[in-house]
């Protein structure tokens, strides 16, 4: 039997392309990786291989096709979370649904078009994540102990003009818990500021 080595070539550059997107996702500590990304596109583009040149006679490669991007979403719905009243996730499971359909595209041969949807994802995945950094929000929860009588209003104030956008906060005790935004930019240096000027009160727990 000869190894069919334009088939297997199929299957390296759709993990490779994959891959690119993947490692994104992994510079990102995000839920699903390189191996994750490489994985799908490779099994996807088996996937069309098989469809295309293991059954003699009649067949209907877009029947295979079909059922891999219904299969996909069970992966990408893993990846998805719901944290702190955000859904979390989403954009890799995405990524995850396009290495699929890049896997596919390696299958059939269409690598000019696999290449430039892997280089396009990865683009506007850097793009987003630059301009989120610059001028997105961070979400941080935080717990306060009150070390005495403080005001609550007082103390929301002080959030307040230092540009802290107060989500949802609940008062137990002498402890107040706050759900607050943050600009991702200079976050570290609003936290700093927060522990100078909030007087009465120790941050407690921060994540």
């Amino acid at each position: 039997m000869s190894i069919d080595w334009n088939l297997i070539m199929r299957l390296v550059i759709a993990g490779l392309m994959g891959a690119c997107i993947g490692l994104e996702r992994e510079l990102r500590a995000k839920e699903a990786g390189l191996r994750t990304h490489f994985i799908v596109a490779l099994g996807s583009a088996l996937f069309m291989i098989i469809s295309q040149y293991a059954f003699s006679g009649r067949f209907d490669a877009a029947r295979v096709a079909a059922q891999v991007v219904s299969g996909i979403g069970f992966i990408g719905a893993g990846v998805i979370i719901f944290q702190k009243n955000v859904v979390r996730g989403v954009t890799t499971a995405a990524g995850l649904w396009v290495a699929a359909a890049i896997g596919l595209a390696c299958g059939a041969g269409m690598y000019d078009v696999a290449c430039a949807s892997a280089l396009m994802t990865v683009i506007c995945l850097e793009l987003v994540h630059f301009f989120h950094l610059r001028y997105g929000e961070k979400v941080v929860d935080l717990t306060l102990k009150s070390q005495g009588n403080q005001d609550l209003l007082a103390m929301l104030d002080v959030l307040k003009s230092e540009g802290v956008n107060v989500e949802t906060y609940s008062v137990f005790s002498s402890k107040v818990h706050l759900t607050v935004r943050l600009h991702q930019r200079n976050y570290v240096e609003t936290l700093r500021r927060l522990v100078e000027r909030l007087d009465g009160f120790t941050i407690e727990d921060l994540n």
